[in-house]
This record gives structure tokens, sequence and C-alpha cells, in this order.
């Protein structure tokens, strides 16, 4: 029986592969549409209360944040595929070192990274080319979110920690919670005192520190997990397998999040009305995307438990249906949102120049939406099981070998305004490249040791 299991946490070793895949992921579904509330608020009280140019002043600084932030979300990743494994096997003591060197690992790696991002930001903008009538606003809104860099790491650590174990409801009600801080404090700072960017970016940070705070809470009052508020050691095995894993993760997200930064830097040439069509039509198109990351988090989930179990059967009859739901669903909700997506659109900017451009992006890409979300899940099912290097390639290649080239070809030949068909073109090419995974030697030992468990019947 599987370790640290309550009524919140889901066996995925047991019961139909989609349903308890769906189980888990529906809270992570739920909390995705509050993580993109989160964001939205932030562009909706910018595009009422400000102008067209603080909407790409808020457009344009984030990515900064992702790419100091990004190799450490992957490590979280990488905790929480390890957790998974432990809980399959019902491993408490690797559980709680687990838990012990995150803590350590949290606090080493948050502090020295605000201080550089506080130095490094405002030099990062100007590499992206920031439109210099944006510039002031990305700088101001970059500087006070580093200040959140702790607790967004914190309660990300904290979340991965969660799945890890099968709860995927406890990070819905805890992103409730700051969701609901951040839409009040973003409407008091800015729409009521007039603080602008600045009062949209404290509301940012102070919501993720309360995010934090209250997963540190619930974590030790509602598992039997030893969640400890300040570092208390670490153990060197444990942060070997953490660094493993993780490291991997993150620096496959670090040269994708540098490969967005020269994304970014194409779009900013276009001016800082393309910048903001950009801008809210990845809002709205967010909606799209919601099951793609809630059922990928729930394949890497379901990966690690059944390895831990050594389900082998059961880890190949999920290792297809998965992706090939989450496809069809994200086909379903792309097709949709690209027919409807104007009224939305009309949520953020009554700017016709602004509102063309978000439209051409969502037409262009959400099509095709379904592509990413099948390899997606294949790529978040290797992750699980432990194999990161095949995803990694996949990953460099979709983004450095098809998005960013044909994205700047097409502004070479003259076209752009229509950039963006750079992203479809990599969803197409990641998709064909991971399903040779189902060709790789990984697969076929699933396969050899589902067939020897069946015959062991």
């Amino acid at each position: 029986m599987p370790a640290y299991r309550n009524s919140a946490q889901i066996d995925m070793t047991h019961g139909s592969v989609l349903g308890r895949a769906a189980l888990f992921a529906l809270p992570i579904c739920a909390g995705n549409i509050l993580q993109l509330l989160y964001s939205t608020v932030d562009t909706l009280v910018i595009g009422n209360f400000c102008d067209t140019t603080a909407l790409a002043s808020v457009a344009t600084s984030s990515q900064p944040l992702e790419i100091l932030l990004c190799v450490f979300v992957g490590i979280g990743s990488g905790i929480s595929i390890l957790v998974s494994q432990a809980v399959g096997r019902g491993d408490r003591d690797q559980l709680q070192k687990l838990v012990r060197t995150s803590v350590w690992l949290l606090f080493a790696a948050s502090l020295p990274l605000t201080v550089i991002g506080l130095l490094l930001g405002p030099w990062m903008l100007r590499l992206m080319q920031v439109p210099a009538d944006a510039m002031p606003g990305a700088v101001l809104y970059l500087r006070i979110t580093m200040l959140g860099i702790l607790g967004n790491m914190g309660y990300n650590f904290n979340a991965g920690l969660l799945r890890g174990l099968g709860n995927s409801s406890s990070s819905l009600q805890l992103l409730f919670i700051s969701c609901a801080a951040n839409i009040v404090l973003d409407l008091v700072l800015t729409g009521a005192l007039g603080l602008g960017i600045g009062g949209v970016a404290a509301a940012t940070a102070i919501a993720l520190f309360l995010s934090w705070i209250c997963s540190i809470f619930y974590i030790r009052r509602c598992t039997e997990l030893a969640l400890p508020v300040l570092p208390r050691g670490f153990d060197a095995g444990t942060l070997r397998q953490i660094v493993r894993i993780g490291l991997p993760l993150g620096l496959n997200s670090a040269l994708y999040s540098i490969g967005h930064v020269f994304l970014q830097a194409l779009y900013n040439l276009q001016g800082s009305v393309f910048v903001a069509g950009c801008s809210v039509a990845g809002k709205v198109g967010g909606l799209a995307n919601i099951t793609v990351t809630s059922l990928s988090q729930a394949t890497s989930v379901f990966a690690g438990q059944n390895l831990g179990a050594q389900d082998y059967r059961r880890l190949r009859k999920g290792g297809w249906m998965i992706p090939a739901a989450s496809g069809l669903l994200s086909l379903a909700g792309g097709l949709l949102m690209a027919a409807c997506c104007r009224p939305l659109l009309l949520l953020f900017t009554q700017d016709e120049a602004v509102l063309t451009f978000a439209v051409r992006y969502i037409r262009i890409v959400l099509p095709f939406q379904w592509c990413y979300a099948a390899f997606n899940a294949i790529m978040s099912f290797a992750n699980g099981m432990g194999e990161i290097r095949y995803a990694t390639i996949v990953n460099i290649i979709l983004l450095w070998g098809v998005r960013i080239p044909s994205s700047y070809l097409l502004a070479w030949l003259g076209y752009g305004g229509y950039a963006m068909a750079g992203v479809p073109l990599s969803f197409v090419a990641g998709l064909l490249a991971m399903l040779f995974y189902y060709k790789s030697h990984a697969w076929a030992d699933i396969r050899a040791h589902a067939e020897a468990q069946e015959s062991a019947k």
C-alpha cells in the first residue's frame, strides 16, 4: 500500500486509467483556470486602467523572470517525479528525505536568484529590444515581481510535493486563496489607488508569498510529511537524485525560455501594438491550453507511481491512452476558441489594431494546439519514467530548429505580422518527433515487461 495515502490523494496504480487521470487532472485543470485568471486579471486591469504601452510593458517583462526561475521550476518537477515513485514503492523514509532536501534547496537557490534578477533583469530587457516606450514600465514590473521569487519557488516546490503524493485538489484550494488575494489587490492598488504597473506587480508578488505560506500550513497540518519551515540540512544522496532528474528538466525549460526571449525580441521589433495583440491572444489561448498542462501533469504522476509499483501492463496502457485523450480534448477546445475568440478578446481591449493581431494569432495557432497536447503528454510520460534525455532533445529541436528559424524567416521575407505561424509549425514537428518514443528501447522494455507480467498471471 503506498505511503501517506489519505482521502485527498489519488492512487494512480489502480482503477480506470483515464478515470484516475481525469480525477487527478480536474483539480489541476481548475487550478490552471485560476492561474490563468491570476495573470488575466493583471492584463484586464492594465488594459482597462492604463494604456497599450503599459500592456506591452507587462507582456515583455515576464521572460527574464521565467529564465531565472525555470531551472528551479524544473527541479521542482523532478521532486514531484521522485515523490510519485517513492509513493508507488511505499518508501516513507525517502519521502521525508525529499521533503527536507527540497526545503534546503529552496532557500539555497531563491535568495541568490532574487539578487541576480534585480541586477541583471534590466539588462535582459534591453537585450530583448523592448520598445522604448514600454521599457520603464517593464523594468518597474520586473523589479517588483523579482521580490516574489521565494514565494513563487516555495509554492511550486510544495505543489510538486503534493502532486507527487497524488494530491491535486489541495493545490486548487491554495491557488483559490492566492488568486482571490491577487484580484482584490489588483483592483485596490491599480484601480482604486492608481498605482498602475507598480500596483499590479506588487499584487502579484504579495499573492505569491501568500500561496507559499498557505501551502506550508496545509502540508504540516493535513499530511504526515514533516515539512520544516526553515532549512534543516539535506541528504546528499537525495540531492543528487533531485539534480539528476530535475536539472535536465530545468535546463530544458531554460533553453526554451531563452528561445522565447529571441521570439519576444522579434515580436518587439513589430511594435507595441503587435506585442499587445499577441499578449491578449495568449490569455485567451491559454483557456484552450488548460487540458494540456492538466493531463500532462497527471501523466507524469501516473508514470511515476506505476513505475514505483512496477505495474508495466498499466504503464503500457496509459502511455498511449492519456496522450490520445489529451489531443482530442485540445482539438475540440482549440477549434471552439478559434471560432469564438473575438467576444473574449473585447474584454481585454477595444483597440481595433490590437484586436486584429490578437484574432490573427489565435486563428493561426489554436487549430494546431492538439499536436502540442499529444506530444506534451508523451513527453510527460517519459519524464515520469525518469527518461529525460529524449524529451529534452525534442524540445530543443522544435524550438531552436523549427519555431525560431521559421518565425525569423517570415519576418525576413516581409511577413513579420505573421511571425506567430512558427508556433503551430513547431507543434506539428514536436508531435512527429515524440511519436518515435513508441519505437524507442524504453517503450520496448515497457512492452516486454508487460507481456511478461501477463504471462505470469
